[in-house]
């Protein structure tokens, strides 16, 4: 019994990541027996492996830099990662095992049983929820939370223990309004738009609530101490930049690197920046992404609408 006068447990003040078992770990081998035989046959195999570890997966190697920061004199505390999976307590005690292996300090979890766990972002309140299962993703988008599938690639990370988090900016960190402008109009509308409207903030994207997230946990730090890094990584070029500029500074939101490449490729300006994760609404800049850095596929606004629409 829950003894009384005792101050429930709170997440204010902390970074907090949800994260699918897949995700998290390569569950390749017992996917592939549900997929083919069905879920009481996983069941049989998950309880039959649960003493067999398993291997980090794509998004391992930014869930324990996550953690890491919580090992910092000022970061004590500050992230909390939760997973969230299909399997049950019962089958996924596997996961806890490797969990525990691996050291990793998670201790919150939701077992959905087969059923998708994308209804419990909002009662953990969680920024941002990563997974390998793109409809759970699109749930928790439309949900209004940052979301994103995880797509197998590089990992380019530098032995300096910083945090290096990259992001797309419209239809993610910002609305879609002016990608459909594009996509509609074409790139000289576009740019029209943009030079009227240069001193007009833009609306948010999903990711804007967990890019303050970051930037809050970034001022508990000296700037010349801070374990986290981000960038915005865009196709924008001048004189689209400055809306930008003015929307962060309206925000009151401090990013580190800004690129405004102007159409060329991101994957290289990842790999210099030395992303741990970026996030492009796009699934064909996250496939060319994933050659150099993990990639998260945020499937919103009007380019995963158009599957036909050009690229910006």
């Amino acid at each position: 019994m829950i003894e009384t006068g005792i101050m429930p447990v709170t997440f204010d003040g902390k970074l907090v990541i949800a994260i699918s078992s897949r995700a998290l770990f390569n569950l390749s081998d017992s996917h592939r027996v549900y997929l083919e035989e069905g879920l009481e046959a996983f069941q049989d195999y998950q309880v039959q492996h649960e003493d067999d570890l398993l291997e980090p997966g794509d998004a391992f190697p930014l869930v324990q830099k996550l953690l890491a920061i919580n090992d910092l004199e000022k970061g004590k505390g500050r992230v909390e990662v939760i997973l969230l999976s299909r399997n049950s307590s019962d089958t996924g005690l596997r996961v806890f095992n490797s969990i525990a292996h691996y050291g990793l300090p998670i201790t919150r979890a939701a077992f959905a049983s087969g059923e998708s766990p994308h209804r419990y972002v909002s009662a953990f309140g969680a920024h941002l929820f990563l997974s390998t299962d793109p409809g759970d993703v699109q749930q928790v988008l439309e949900a209004g939370y940052a979301a994103a599938t995880i797509l197998s690639g590089g990992q380019c990370q530098r032995p300096d223990g910083i945090l290096r988090i990259a992001f797309d900016g419209d239809a993610v960190l910002f609305s879609d309004e002016s990608e459909q402008i594009f996509q509609n109009a074409g790139l000289e509308a576009f740019t029209e738009n943009e030079r009227q409207s240069a001193r007009k903030p833009m609306d948010g994207g999903p990711f804007k609530p967990f890019l303050a997230a970051l930037h809050q946990l970034q001022n508990s730090f000296p700037v010349e101490e801070c374990p986290i890094r981000t960038a915005l990584v865009t196709a924008r070029g001048a004189p689209a930049h400055e809306r930008v500029v003015r929307t962060l500074r309206d925000w009151d939101i401090r990013l580190d690197e800004s690129l405004f490449l102007g159409g060329l490729s991101k994957g290289e300006f990842l790999r210099a920046f030395g992303a741990d994760v970026f996030f492009d609404d796009q699934q064909g800049h996250c496939e060319s992404a994933a050659e150099h850095v993990a990639a998260g596929h945020v499937p919103h606004g009007i380019s995963n609408k158009k599957k036909d629409a050009p690229p910006v």
